[in-house]
């Protein structure tokens, strides 16, 4: 039985306390037991060792208080307590899922997580808002960043790269809110995407000479529609022995690669200074001879840099965009050149982009969970006040099948403009991917 279950007293043996006597025990053991630990030496201990030692200190409370509890209710007691230690509490079940994707904790009562792409609430409780906020410090502060009233919002990650946000009063009016992007324990290859249904064998290979040859490639789609996982299995085709800066909010890419410098802004302190932006890290990062440049996500004035670098010598650089189409990341584009303070006018921006930009690979989050490429368009030049994008790949649905999944094939032009930069790089492409999807 997960812990989860068992503190909530899910399935519970007859005779076992209620939920709520059982977490008023786990209140006052708890912080008495952390009192009469050196918690800077448990962390020192393997788990077994540690777990060994609070049980001994729980049963030495339980007997002193005159408390009827049975092994298994020590147990669960023992393993809340040490998650808490060496891990994030509550929290420590939900991380050990592989099937889970998102952790989504709305104050200290209302826990959710994501699997395959839908929602499900979970029994996972904290003791109270002020336990959410504890184990909330312990997550930021792992990353050097802090989180309270003057700075109630905070990007972190943890140690496994998992991208965490969090949000506390007053601005979160409940309590805090606590969100977590999981990541799987190694990067996700195309394969593997072909696999899910991500995309297909053919786009596969098209993405993979575009990137071998160079191609300058923009990922776009909504929160949660797979960008940073696409762009992981995009620089597996990067040759092991370019030079390769990577720049981030947080980091999350995990390129594999052995020449890769991995660069991370960083917010400003509680007196207002210190901080790097992306933009800042962009500019530092043309003096660091990279051979490509991957930025996790431009959201403002950073993209004017990003774009001058792909256009002055650092092609087969990366980015990614939120955007609802490939249209729709074109035109975001425009909007923040011009929050970058240029005087150019839209035309020229549009020209700046339209030079820099080969590929524009769009994912959608389809209502059944499945993240797919939605598109895979080619930027062909600029005519009437937009890019001219050639879809080259494109995902059709055609029905719903009796389990609510999407049916739908990927579809292809027949053509690209890329063929004659494939040859020269030496990465033809072979004729059958153009047949169809």
């Amino acid at each position: 039985m997960k812990l989860a279950d068992r503190l909530s007293g899910k399935n519970a043996p007859a005779g076992e306390p209620a939920t709520h006597d059982l977490e008023s025990v786990l209140k006052r053991l708890h912080n008495e037991i952390i009192d009469r630990l050196d918690m800077a030496g448990v962390r020192q201990l393997d788990p077994e060792t540690l777990r060994n030692n609070v049980h001994a200190l729980v049963e030495q409370l339980v007997a002193r208080q005159h408390m009827s509890l049975n092994e298994q209710q020590l147990d669960r007691i023992v393993t809340s307590i040490v998650d808490e230690i060496l891990g994030l509490g509550p929290l420590e079940t939900l991380l050990s899922d592989t099937t889970v994707s998102d952790i989504l904790v709305n104050t200290c009562a209302n826990v959710y997580v994501e699997r395959g792409g839908v929602l499900e609430r979970t029994n996972v409780r904290f003791r109270d808002n002020a336990h959410l906020l504890h184990t909330i410090n312990r997550i930021v502060g792992r990353v050097g960043r802090r989180i309270d009233e003057a700075s109630p919002m905070v990007d972190a990650r943890l140690p496994d790269g998992s991208r965490v946000n969090a949000i506390i009063p007053p601005l979160a009016i409940d309590g805090p809110v606590l969100s977590i992007r999981r990541f799987g324990t190694g990067p996700v290859t195309p394969r593997e995407l072909v696999q899910r249904g991500a995309f297909s064998q053919n786009m596969a290979q098209f993405l993979h000479c575009a990137v071998r040859s160079r191609c300058n490639v923009l990922v776009a789609g909504g929160t949660g529609a797979g960008k940073t996982t696409l762009l992981n299995a995009l620089s597996s085709f990067i040759p092991n022995e370019e030079r390769i800066v990577t720049i981030e909010d947080s980091a999350e890419l995990r390129l594999q690669q052995a020449h890769v410098v991995r660069l991370e802004s960083r917010p400003a302190n509680i007196e207002g200074r210190g901080e790097v932006t992306i933009r800042d890290l962009v500019k530092n990062a043309l003096r660091m001879r990279p051979d490509r440049i991957v930025v996790g996500e431009v959201r403002a004035s950073e993209v004017l840099d990003m774009i001058q670098a792909m256009n002055t010598g650092h092609e087969g650089s990366m980015t990614t965009v939120h955007a609802n189409t490939a249209e729709d990341a074109a035109t975001r584009l425009v909007s923040m050149l011009g929050m970058a303070g240029t005087n150019l006018s839209e035309s020229m921006m549009l020209q700046m982009i339209a030079r820099a930009l080969h590929l524009i690979v769009h994912l959608t989050r389809q209502t059944d969970g499945q993240r797919r490429v939605s598109t895979i368009a080619e930027v062909c030049g600029v005519e009437r006040g937009g890019l001219r994008l050639h879809e080259v790949y494109r995902y059709e649905p055609w029905g719903v099948d009796d389990n609510g999944r999407i049916q739908g094939e990927y579809v292809c032009s027949g053509r690209s403009a890329l063929l004659d930069r494939f040859r020269a790089a030496g990465v033809p492409l072979h004729p059958n991917c153009l047949a169809g999807g």
